[in-house]
């Protein structure tokens, strides 16, 4: 039996027939749309190298069955620059030297961009709060252990990106 799901990966519509519905999100990325970005490390979402946004909320796509995600909008690590120019979390991550081996990274990346919109990298004052973000990110992990340059691309990208939402406030005022 065959079930048909309607995604919209990074922008783009796919009408996907699924043969098995045990497929997670991540084999369906991985094997059949050829998105390796998101990388499969425990397989058991312990380790948050397969992170990706559903509808804006970060998830372990190793635990989430393709099917279970009929109508949602997914963004992957290949979603994320835009016209060649990279996300401000993607250009933190370079700044600060927030990676070494690179596995972890796309996942680290999409968990911060997901930490970062949901606000939970801000204090309640609206200050940039390393803590915060060390909490947010604890889902994520890094065998080269490259913590600290990770805490310190989120907070800068957390800047970044608070500060563009302002001018474009201003922008529309």
């Amino acid at each position: 039996m065959d079930f048909s799901i309607q995604l919209t990966i990074n922008g783009e519509s796919h009408a996907i027939s699924l043969d098995d519905p045990r497929v997670t999100l991540l084999d369906l990325l991985r094997e059949r749309l050829h998105l390796t970005g998101t990388k499969k490390g425990c397989d058991r979402g312990q380790c948050g190298a397969c992170t990706v946004l559903v509808d804006g909320r970060r998830i372990n796509s190793c635990l989430a069955l393709a099917v279970s995600l009929d109508g949602a909008s997914i963004t992957t690590i290949e979603g994320l620059a835009r016209g060649g120019l990279l996300h401000p979390v993607q250009e933190a991550f370079i700044e600060h030297d927030g990676f070494q081996c690179g596995f972890c990274t796309p996942g680290q990346i999409m968990s911060a961009v997901g930490l970062i919109a949901e606000g939970r990298a801000f204090d309640e004052n609206g200050v940039v709060d390393p803590e915060r973000i060390r909490e947010g990110m604890s889902g994520n992990l890094c065998r080269c252990g490259a913590y600290a340059g990770i805490v310190e691309a989120v907070a800068k990208a957390a800047g970044t990106v608070a500060g563009q939402a302002m001018s474009e406030r201003e922008k529309a005022a």
